[in-house]
């Protein structure tokens, strides 16, 4: 039945006015890129991956074009098996390379691979023979059989009838090897979506899954290697060429070869790059999400591409975006999953979506590519979340856990969209979802044990990496920074905290501290930091206490902030964010803890830091703060600091 269908449905399109056909082509192609929002996003997507540079207009251009070539080839590979030699001789020219090839091959035959790109009109390949000056030479094409045993026929039939042989990609392998042997011609798909079978190579510097087969069959007979496509020279006008590709003999190298020669030759000619299929998704290998942060193959040449195209590291073209969480304390214990993230998915591109108040020290840890400020709450939030699908993202994780986050991430039509589900929580505009285990108390683990389980269902690999973060370096900053040194010692303190009163020490305790450790330190000096909203508990603490405590809340910038934590030979803090970033800094943190739960919240680097709760207080928090006694903290802090 299928066959029928086609042999009546080509007949029709061939006896079918070409003007006609090519107005319905145009059509076909505009509608699609209009009512098919998926095929639309995929065509675009990939040409905004591969030419940045180029403006929307341009992506336009080729995808609309691109649209069309396509039902161009469909109608063309019914309509051909109705065509007379004297309308195919009508319809086509060759290149003078192409003719010297198969002359050469008459004249001293030798193992050769034609390779064909995934190109406009592939069908009219099969007519090589009758535009070559000799012979058609012992050639056979390796194929993908179609599924209906009747059809399938046919059409095998149909493309067999000038002289090239089909050989079925599930049982001709062997025979390609076998004309090889015998010095003549194997051809080849070239195919850069060729699954877990395939080698990760890159095409514009975006990792795929190449197949290697051309490869293979060029190492084992040292074949010579051409590159054989159809130009589009008009509706159904046809200009054969080809191209020869130097490699140096190993599969990997003519591999690597084929992708540079099909980069080039897009970028170079608007026309090529038309005819190729960018509506086809040559780069989802990767893409799958329990796989998405990592990569995986059963052959890797990555690092062979690398040296071959003396790139210092992989170029990164995947596009993850990660929306932080909203505090401070949060965004410094998610950090070591960034750093984890870059080692296990060395192509990515990470941009991460943050509080504006956030951005320097995001951007001062360098393990994002870009850093994408929320906007003002107002009327245009949303819109500029609908904005950012312009940049096609390709993976979209949330920390967050709000309707708020995911709407964002929804607006830019990410095609995958993580998140971590909890009980009783659906999150419908997620598209993959990492639920937590039945059972999980939250209470008995860390924060960053949970994310980590979150990235690892996702595909994270490799160690989660604890020690201290490493910060680009910062201006200059004002005199006001106080400097340690072994026998003048810099005591911190943050005494606020902005999301929860409950978690602040009362300030007669600070101040009792800090009048115990003058006593013991005389050349110490104490600096309390924090934001102007902790600038009233600042000046109480401070009321009458000398020279020798200077009070800096609500007088640094972020980076300022930073600078002056990295000078402290210890900190004492409240459960606040200032803490975790003292932490990840690599200072000694005395961490002071009462309602919250140090088992989910303490420090998670490898810097030195004590947790101290009030007496009688459960190890998961819940505890009164200011049932801590000064008396009870300063063998903690006594313990980071120098020996009088």
């Amino acid at each position: 039945m299928i066959k029928v269908f086609l042999q009546v449905l080509g007949w029709i399109v061939s006896h079918t006015p070409e003007p006609l056909l090519n107005a319905s082509c145009i059509a076909l192609g505009r509608l699609t890129l209009v009512f098919s929002r998926r095929r639309r996003r995929v065509v675009l997507s990939n040409l905004h991956h591969a030419f940045p540079e180029r403006s929307p207009d341009w992506h336009w251009q080729i995808a609309r074009e691109c649209s069309r070539r396509f039902f161009e080839t469909m109608l063309l590979s019914l309509a051909t098996p109705y065509f007379t030699e004297s309308r195919i001789r009508r319809s086509v020219t060759s290149s003078a390379e192409l003719d010297a090839w198969f002359r050469t091959q008459h004249e001293n035959p030798k193992p050769l691979v034609m390779v064909a790109p995934h190109m406009a009109y592939w069908e009219s390949l099969c007519w090589v023979s009758l535009f070559i000056s000799v012979p058609m030479p012992e050639l056979g094409v390796i194929f993908r059989p179609l599924n209906n045993a009747a059809a399938d026929a046919w059409i095998k039939k149909t493309r067999e009838r000038f002289g090239m042989r089909l050989l079925s990609r599930k049982t001709g392998l062997q025979e390609a090897f076998k004309l090889l042997k015998r010095n003549a011609i194997a051809g080849v798909l070239f195919d850069q979506n060729a699954g877990m079978q395939g080698a990760l190579t890159t095409l514009f510097g975006r990792v795929c899954s190449t197949s290697e087969l051309a490869g293979l069959l060029c190492e084992k007979h040292k074949t010579r290697l051409g590159v054989y496509f159809a130009r589009r020279a008009g509706f159904w006008r046809i200009h054969f060429e080809l191209t020869p590709i130097a490699y140096d003999g190993t599969a990997a190298g003519a591999t690597i070869a084929l992708n540079q020669w099909l980069e080039q030759a897009l970028t170079a000619d608007d026309n090529v790059c038309s005819s190729w299929l960018w509506t086809h998704d040559r780069w989802r290998n990767q893409d799958v999400p329990q796989r998405r942060f990592r990569l995986e193959a059963k052959r890797n040449l990555l690092h062979d591409e690398c040296v071959r195209r003396t790139w210092s590291e992989l170029p990164k073209k995947t596009r993850i975006w990660i929306r932080m969480p909203n505090w401070l304390g949060d965004v410094v214990m998610a950090l070591p999953l960034l750093r984890a993230l870059r080692t296990s998915r060395p192509d990515a591109e990470i941009t991460l979506i943050a509080k504006p108040s956030l951005r320097p020290l995001l951007e001062h840890c360098g393990l994002a590519d870009h850093v994408e400020p929320l906007p003002e709450r107002g009327g245009g939030y949303f819109l500029h979340f609908w904005r950012l699908r312009q940049k096609y993202p390709d993976v979209y994780a949330l920390f967050t856990h709000s309707t708020r986050g995911d709407l964002e991430a929804w607006l830019t039509r990410c095609p995958q969209r993580f998140g971590v589900v909890r009980s009783g929580k659906r999150r419908p505009l997620l598209t993959h979802r990492y639920e937590m285990p039945a059972g999980f108390d939250e209470a008995e683990h860390h924060q960053l044990e949970t994310w980590e389980a979150f990235f690892r269902n996702f595909g994270l690999s490799g160690e989660v990496d604890r020690s201290p973060i490493s910060l680009r370096k910062t201006p200059e900053q004002t005199p006001s920074v106080h400097v340690s040194d072994p026998v003048h010692p810099v005591i911190g303190f943050i005494a606020g905290s902005e999301n929860n009163p409950e978690k602040r020490w009362p300030v007669e305790h600070w101040r009792t501290l800090i009048v115990a450790l003058s006593a013991e330190y005389p050349y110490a000096t104490f600096v309390l930091l924090g934001t102007a909203n902790d600038q009233p508990i600042t000046a109480a603490i401070g009321d009458g206490l000398g020279a020798r405590l200077v009070d800096l809340a609500g007088k640094t910038d972020l980076p300022a902030y930073m600078n002056q934590l990295r000078q402290c030979t210890v900190l004492v803090s409240n459960d606040t964010g200032g803490m975790h970033l003292a932490n990840a800094l690599g200072v000694p943190v005395v961490a002071l803890f009462g309602p919250t739960n140090p088992v989910r919240t303490s420090p998670v680097y490898s810097s030195p830091f004590q947790v101290v709760q009030p007496q009688g207080c459960p190890r998961t928090g819940g505890g009164n703060l200011a049932k801590l006694q000064p008396e009870e903290v300063v063998p903690a802090v006594r313990r980071f600091l120098p020996k009088n």
